[in-house]
């Protein structure tokens, strides 16, 4: 069945997937059967393209019609698609989308899952005719081209392999500023900035377009686009670094930004899914709620959250497994399948290689043994995301693995740590029944194991001293004297390798030397002769991968979400509410509370349609707050503030930084008007937007000039814009545009030797009109240079005042501001929970508050 565009991660956790063993079957013997460019073929290829096109020079843009295509309102069109991906643990997944039809081409770059979901979905919308994939990924077959080989009939595509040579980031740039409109360029450079993969899949695709089809586009003809996944938010390189969401501007290692304040987690799944989820927020209200739910439920449930994070039992139930419930003990399960489906030839196969397989085996039985605790801590759930964890962590989705690795791997071994203990469990783990030569292999290495201990005992006897056999891999056994035994004697000539330690001295001798090798050979052989047992079933394994991949997805949600209950409890967070108007009480910048603790003082936080665009006279660390806040909402997490509400956003645009670019070699106001360029080219009526300070890096009459058009583009766009700024002259100039409100951070300069800064948000314009002059004053300036400074300042200001009075349009403005207003608040009034005597009061204050403020502004108009 097709995916949706609300298909998400938790709305197909509860979902049951089959293994599709039989595909795997096929794709393993059929790999070769795609068709493969590679650069032998250019020629070839390109003239069996143009013998099939079209009289009008255009590729032939036939194909079936299929239910993606009809049902999924795509109509028949040629797109050609090109995917490449990471080759780390957490996949990112680059595309190009160029569709020969419309002369359109979409960029993305996506911070997927282990399964895929949004790289899916992508395809699935604009369901390409060709998919190019990297040609060494066919052989052995990674996860992203199983998943896509096994969606083909879905999205209706075919497959297509592709030289690695032709995936070139400087191509792709190349391509990019050739063939993109010229107004376009700049904003589509700073909006890949950082995506290399997608850029690749740019080079690709119009190589494979020009070499396959025979086809090429004139300079600066085509429309380029760049698209983040559906159902997130899309945040850009810059608002990253700027907000600090991922990492310290000041200190790469410190802990002090969002993704360290959230980061509880226990396990490496859940820390990637919350920094993938912190650079990518969701808009999708529905999957948010789902979220937030399941958090209360863990707020509410101290029980049944402890017995999550620390495998303390929260119900008289009895559970066999206590402490594998613990998160902190699972292992790092999307590395380690990732591991394997890493297929080797049996032939030639190193021992290292043979160890790995092993490892891997028993870190699978200690991660499937770790499963069914999760689902028996979750039972009781009433939230329907903890539901679907639960039905996802059923024992009976993992059965057939336990299974297959019982008949295999003995039932006493499991998963160690140490050196000597995981070298002996590796030689003890496959049964003997699964291969008669193990036997005598594993008899031998006893046997070498024992008379390498009656050896060290032998030698201790023999010299006097305390002797003991310690074992790590590189030396194999060594042995420990304590220093004590030396006050007296000389160590004997016998020993060598020796290595002086605080409390011992580590040494060998010949002989252990030889015991080790002896060792290592009956190790080897044992290697050997489980070789193939264990191959062999990790080929089965391999074909029920899915369902363990999505087990891995559900404990890295529920990792994330017990993190964010660590911290919504211990730090006094409240769960958000989302409605069309943004509203905050007494809200916190997170990061800075985390440092200054219970110093921090809130502000509150009000914008609507006629309230959208909010000039602030003070520092930046309210409007920061405000951005960090709309994240941690959107991912999920409670926020630091008494009560929230928000309206769901599909962009973040930060224009904050006020450094040289000394690596693009352009200044603070290049910088600055580069990203604002951006900022203009891609804010809609869904973006947040936050600026801070712009246009001092120029003159102050070139500054404010821009900053005013700047603004009023903005104010246009329809975006919930914050926009500080110390010029005092932009406040009055914009408060009269319709969405525009003033806000100032109150200053205490009641004292004239003395200036206190409140940390408090206000309504209006700053009150003190001379805020620079008075601070002057503070720095003992000559008085006669101050009493000029503060007459002229005064006549300027009385000036202005006449003027702006003597306008009837600014009247007029007045008027409609406040109608629009008043009609904004009744309709949050119809729409909102006030009933009864409640909503009777505040209308009533509403009435009283729209007649003082109209006959104020009727007042001034006759003054006028």
């Amino acid at each position: 069945m097709p995916l949706t565009a609300s298909t998400s991660l938790e709305s197909r956790l509860g979902t049951s997937y089959s293994t599709r063993t039989s595909n795997r079957t096929s794709r393993t013997t059929g790999t070769t059967s795609y068709p493969t460019l590679t650069y032998q073929d250019e020629t070839t290829a390109t003239s069996r393209a143009r013998s099939r096109r079209s009289r009008n020079g255009r590729p032939s843009t036939s194909r079936p019609k299929t239910s993606a295509s009809t049902v999924g309102r795509v109509e028949s069109q040629q797109v050609i698609c090109a995917v490449s991906e990471s080759r780390g643990v957490s996949p990112t997944v680059g595309l190009t989308f160029v569709n020969m039809d419309t002369g359109e081409a979409v960029l993305s770059q996506l911070c997927d899952s282990q399964t895929y979901v949004k790289t899916i979905h992508k395809l699935s919308i604009y369901c390409p005719t060709e998919v190019l994939i990297i040609q060494s990924a066919a052989n052995p077959a990674s996860k992203l081209f199983q998943i896509i080989e096994n969606h083909l009939p879905v999205i209706a595509s075919k497959l297509v392999l592709v030289d690695r040579r032709y995936w070139s980031e400087q191509s792709g740039m190349d391509y990019i500023k050739s063939l993109c409109f010229p107004e376009d360029v700049d904003s589509l450079i700073m909006a890949t900035n950082g995506s290399f993969y997608a850029v690749c899949c740019v080079s690709a695709a119009f190589a494979f377009i020009q070499h396959q089809y025979g086809v090429t586009f004139p300079h600066h003809s085509l429309r380029f686009k760049y698209e983040p996944s559906e159902g997130s938010m899309m945040i850009d390189l810059s608002t990253v670094q700027a907000l600090e969401l991922i990492q310290n501007l000041h200190n790469s290692k410190s802990k002090d930004c969002l993704f360290g304040l959230l980061n509880g987690t226990l396990t490496p799944m859940g820390a990637r899914l919350l920094r993938a989820n912190i650079l990518q927020p969701l808009t999708d209200p529905d999957i948010i709620q789902g979220r937030l739910d399941a958090l209360e439920e863990m707020t509410t449930n101290s029980g049944q959250f402890r017995f999550i994070r620390d495998g303390t039992c929260h119900a008289p139930r009895k559970y066999s497994m206590l402490t594998s419930l613990a998160l902190k003990n699972f292992l790092d399960g999307e590395k380690l399948l990732t591991q394997l489906i890493t297929v080797y030839t049996a032939e030639g196969r190193l021992m290292q290689e043979q160890e790995q397989a092993i490892n891997n085996v028993l870190s699978l039985k200690s991660f499937v043994n770790a499963v069914p605790p999760v689902h028996d801590a979750l039972l009781d759930s009433t939230s329907t995301l903890l539901r679907n964890i639960c039905q996802l962590c059923d024992p009976l989705n993992i059965s057939e693995v336990q299974q297959l690795i019982d008949s295999v791997v003995d039932e006493t071994t499991i998963f160690a740590s140490k050196p000597l203990d995981l070298r002996n469990q590796r030689t003890y783990a496959v049964k003997e029944e699964a291969n008669g030569l193990l036997g005598i292999a594993r008899q031998s290495f006893a046997e070498a194991q024992k008379d390498t201990y009656d050896y060290v005992t032998e030698l201790a006897a023999m010299h006097g001293m305390n002797i003991a056999a310690k074992y790590d891999n590189y030396r194999q056994y060594y042995l420990v004297i304590p220093l004590d035994e030396l006050e007296v004697k000389e160590l004997p000539p016998i020993f060598t390798n020796i290595i002086r330690k605080k409390n011992a001295v580590e040494c060998q001798t010949l002989d252990l030397l030889k015991w080790n090798q002896k060792i290592s050979d009956a190790h080897h052989e044992v290697l050997k002769q489980s070789d193939e047992t264990v191959l062999s079933l990790l080929e089965q394994v391999r074909g029920r991968m899915y369902n363990l991949y999505k087990i891995c997805e559900s404990v890295a949600m529920l990792d994330m979400l017990a993190s964010f209950a660590e911290i919504a409890t211990t730090k006094d967070y409240v769960r958000p509410l989302f409605t069309d108007t943004l509203a905050i009480k007494a809200g916190r910048h997170a990061i800075v509370e985390s440092i200054q603790g219970n110093k921090f003082i809130p502000n509150d936080v009000y914008a609507t349609r006629q309230t959208r665009f909010q000039i602030i006279t003070g520092k930046s660390t309210y409007i920061r707050s405000i951005a960090l806040m709309t994240i941690m909402a959107q991912i999920g997490c409670f926020v630091p503030a008494q009560h929230a509400s928000f309206s769901v956003r599909h962009q973040m645009f930060a224009r904050l930084s006020l450094d040289d670019s000394i690596e693009a070699n352009t200044s603070t106001f290049a910088a600055e008007m580069r990203e604002t360029a951006f900022i203009l080219r891609n804010v809609s009526e869904t973006s947040m937007v936050i600026i801070d300070e712009l246009g001092r890096g120029t003159s102050t009459k070139d500054g404010m000039a821009i900053a005013i058009a700047i603004a009023e583009a903005l104010i246009e766009s329809g975006a919930l814009v914050w926009f500080t700024s110390h010029f005092l002259d932009l406040a009055s100039i914009l408060g009269e545009h319709n969405g525009v409100t003033n806000m100032h951070l109150a200053v205490d300069l009641s004292n004239a030797q003395a200036m206190t800064m409140l940390y408090r948000i206000s309504a209006g314009q700053a009150k003190e009109q001379h805020y620079g002059l008075k601070s002057a004053r503070l720095m003992q300036l000559p008085a006669t240079v101050l009493d000029t400074a503060q007459t002229v300042a005064e006549k300027i200001e009385r000036n202005r005042k006449e003027l702006k009075q003597a306008s009837s349009s600014v009247q007029a403005g007045r008027r409609r501001r406040l109608i629009l207003e008043f009609h904004e608040h009744l309709k949050q009034a119809h729409n909102g929970r006030l009933e009864g005597q409640a909503l009777k009061n505040w209308l009533n204050e509403l009435q009283d508050e729209f007649i003082t403020r109209m006959t104020a502004i009727n007042s001034l108009s006759e003054g006028g």
